[in-house]
């Protein structure tokens, strides 16, 4: 129900609730950051515990009223923080503008959407990078969304997935001596373990599964994060496409691992991976289905 509400009315990366939440960690961040890992463990839990008391709270008091009002409000906290159009939208941008023969219109789209130099990348690079960012994205804002989701009860898993990695990104991304940020970063990592490699396997079982398998266990670990590594490698194989490799940024290359096997990226396989994202995104529905039917039928 939250992804077909979301096709409606997307609310895009930057919604109200997300810049709410990013002005409130702000504050604890100037509040309590003293240089040490205690007070990122403390700003954490702070950030983190009223959120998840409002989802978990809200969930039980209105189920108490009526069930229908819970699934209500589980729908609206899905919405809230799940993205499938966020990345998508900007999928469709890019493809439909390089299809047309406008390259700098991709090239734009695509500078916005990953805030990286993109002037002097080819026709190949670009759908190179788009194909990666896309794949990262639709873990960050549905696959891990979803898997926390159906793990913890009413949605309280997607919160505390969602709002963790914001800041695991915010807090944990900076250098490996910011104290303040090690526990926020950390979090994150534990949180994407299990559903990165879901996610990955399931990628595989919906494309080419033998190269898919085959990429994630020997070109993943040579991506600076393994996580993102075993995302896009197993991606690669399941779509027969090349990602990674160099890239023409800033006056100079910039030098990536080569990952995943077959043709090099262009337009079309922008399509494919949509298509791979989408078909993915059906096998957990459906699995989510057989869960859900085998727990209220015991």
């Amino acid at each position: 129900a939250a992804l077909v509400l979301e096709q409606f009315r997307p609310l895009g990366n930057r919604n109200r609730v997300l810049l709410l939440f990013i002005r409130y960690a702000n504050h604890l961040e100037r509040t309590l950051n003293a240089g040490y890992n205690r007070h990122g463990v403390l700003a954490w839990l702070a950030a983190m515990l009223p959120v998840l008391l409002l989802a978990g709270g809200g969930f039980y008091l209105l189920c108490a009223i009526s069930p229908v009002l819970g699934f209500v409000w589980n729908v609206l906290v899905l919405y809230l923080t799940m993205g499938f159009r966020h990345f998508s939208s900007y999928f469709s941008e890019i493809s439909l503008a390089l299809n047309d023969g406008q390259e700098l219109e991709a090239k734009q789209a695509l500078a916005s959407w990953t805030n990286q130099p993109t002037a002097e990348l080819s026709i190949g690079e670009v759908s190179r990078l788009a194909i990666e960012q896309g794949v990262v994205d639709s873990y960050r804002h549905v696959f891990g969304t979803m898997f926390w989701f159906v793990l913890l009860p009413g949605p309280t898993g997607a919160v505390l997935y969602r709002f963790t990695q914001l800041l695991a990104q915010k807090w944990g991304g900076r250098s490996a001596d910011d104290l303040f940020g090690r526990f926020a970063g950390r979090a994150g990592e534990w949180l994407d373990w299990l559903p990165v490699r879901l996610t990955a396997a399931s990628f595989a079982v919906m494309g080419d599964f033998e190269d898919a398998v085959y990429c994630w266990r020997s070109q993943a670990r040579t991506w600076g994060n393994y996580a993102t590594g075993i995302l896009l490698a197993s991606a690669a194989g399941a779509l027969g496409v090349k990602l990674g490799d160099p890239l023409r940024q800033n006056y100079t290359i910039n030098f990536r691992p080569e990952l995943g096997v077959g043709d090099e990226a262009d337009p079309q396989y922008l399509k494919s991976a949509v298509g791979l994202v989408w078909r993915t995104v059906l096998l957990w529905l459906f699995v989510i289905l057989l869960i859900s039917v085998v727990s209220l039928f015991g």
